[in-house]
């Protein structure tokens, strides 16, 4: 069932029903469908030649702002991994349940961060856990 145009989750719901899965599925293919669009862009973009500027330090400047694109496509490719292991959770009925606790993540958490994979709380302890064994 596809939710209306207007529909936002709400903690009066029945967590996770088809309505929630449907939104947040959907939310979740707009959003790697924007990123593959902009990927394309900066392929053709790249396609489209190499840096022509004659001036060394405005080639260089070119150069560095391509050098910073092509960090954020992987950044993004990255991203878009995650987003397809959220469409699969939705799939497989886990999605919106922390993997470490097994509760569910808040709905304010999953609009925010629809790839969220846990609790905030589940989140910091392992992000302190993470300092404290980087730290040894």
């Amino acid at each position: 069932m596809e939710p209306d145009a207007g529909y936002r989750p709400n903690a009066g719901e029945t967590f996770m029903n088809s309505v929630q899965l449907a939104y947040f599925r959907r939310k979740l293919l707009d959003w790697k469908e924007a990123i593959v669009r902009e990927s394309r862009d900066t392929m053709a973009q790249l396609k489209s030649g190499p840096i022509r500027e004659a001036d060394v330090t405005d080639r260089a400047s070119s150069e560095t702002d391509w050098g910073i694109e092509l960090r954020t496509r992987d950044r993004q490719r990255k991203l878009i991994a995650k987003i397809d292991a959220a469409l699969r959770r939705i799939e497989q009925g886990e999605y919106g349940y922390c993997e470490v606790t097994g509760e569910p993540i808040s709905l304010a958490r999953l609009e925010a961060r629809p790839i969220a994979t846990m609790t905030v709380e589940a989140q910091e302890r392992h992000e302190r856990q993470e300092r404290v064994s980087r730290d040894d």
